[in-house]
């Protein structure tokens, strides 16, 4: 600890991102990334805008970007707001709209930035225990608030929630932001986009890291009514009025407008992960019912940790949560035909061993 730190900063227990190895020849498996390099167009129109123009600011508002999100989801730009990465909309969203004189309320198991964020706002907040099946009972949820997020599909369970019930709590819980983190929705689960217009206290987050392959461009947006979105922008341009550059624009832009790649590459993390979770069960492995791009398993006789040290040893990649509910189990991203049958012949090697 420093003597010039903020008192605040030696307080903190800082978001542990999944390890980005070092070695090339690894399995990497272990942060949901996509298996396959992003749309053949993203990565022209990033060739295109490198060009002499970067001596330029970049559009603060990202008007073409917020155009092409429109386009993608049947809304109106106004109900658009993109950032750098999903991580910094949610992180907008915790100082801009939650906390009125009630705790946050957010799962026990899930997305590890929320408490982080809510420690650093000095937000209070109350964990909502998933249920015997690690499922998000939203019954549970309906009590006073400063406000309420979960992913959809969760993580790192990858169970979904029906529409049907988001919305049955969006009608019970009316004078808070119910905020629903969709980084995985594109993989099976139903996206609550299409009650914005309804709910004018629904907040909707989405990346394009996961199903457009564009992690290392850092482009996320919020969804939502005007009013939440202009208290985002006031966060945001109190913050950092640039957060996004030419190249994350122009390249976010053309694969948001390339509907043909993203469902096809869609399609094949599917059914990679049916594959997948067929095989894991074939091993004994408990597989919980999956609507992202990876899998949360378990086996009853073998030891969760010593299975990732096993993989790791063999050249694959996987994580593990050393928590109480989670410390059984493996989360193993859906990587390509091939890595999948690889990571089962693996573990059944590890298993008979």
């Amino acid at each position: 600890m420093s003597r010039f730190w903020n008192p605040m900063v030696a307080g903190l227990s800082p978001y542990v991102p999944g390890e980005q190895p070092a070695e090339q020849d690894l399995v990497k498996l272990n942060t949901n990334e996509m298996p396959f390099g992003p749309s053949p167009k993203a990565i022209a129109a990033i060739h295109a805008a490198a060009d002499e123009g970067l001596r330029l600011y970049s559009d603060p508002e990202s008007n073409g970007l917020k155009a092409a999100y429109a386009r993608a989801l049947d809304l109106r730009p106004e109900q658009v707001f993109p950032g750098n990465g999903s991580d910094e909309v949610l992180a907008h969203t915790f100082r801009a709209l939650f906390q009125h004189g009630a705790p946050i309320l957010y799962p026990d198991i899930t997305y590890s930035f929320y408490p982080v964020y809510s420690a650093f706002y000095g937000l209070e907040a109350e964990t909502v225990a998933l249920n015997e099946a690690f499922e998000v009972d939203l019954a549970d949820y309906r009590r006073p608030n400063g406000g309420i997020i979960f992913p959809n599909p969760n993580a790192p369970t990858g169970i979904a929630l029906p529409l049907a019930d988001i919305e049955a709590l969006l009608k019970d819980n009316t004078d808070s932001v119910v905020v629903v983190d969709e980084a995985y929705v594109d993989f099976g689960a139903e996206s609550a986009v299409r009650l914005i217009d309804d709910y004018p206290n629904l907040l909707v987050i989405q990346t394009l890291s996961k199903s457009r392959a564009l992690a290392g461009l850092r482009v996320g947006a919020a969804f939502g009514d005007a009013e939440l979105i202009e208290g985002l922008q006031r966060v945001k341009n109190s913050f950092n009025s640039y957060p996004l550059d030419r190249l994350a624009q122009a390249g976010a832009t053309a694969a948001l407008d390339d509907g043909e790649w993203f469902e096809a590459r869609r399609a094949e993390i599917i059914a990679n992960r049916e594959a997948l979770s067929a095989g894991l069960e074939g091993l004994g492995f408990e597989v919980l019912p999956s609507k992202g791009n990876f899998v949360f398993a378990r086996h009853p006789q073998g030891d969760a940790l010593e299975l990732q040290r096993g993989l790791r040893a063999r050249g694959i990649v996987v994580r593990h949560f050393d928590k109480p509910r989670t410390r059984d189990f493996l989360r193993i991203t859906v990587g390509t035909a091939e890595q999948c049958e690889k990571v089962v012949e693996v573990l059944g090697g590890l298993l008979a061993a």
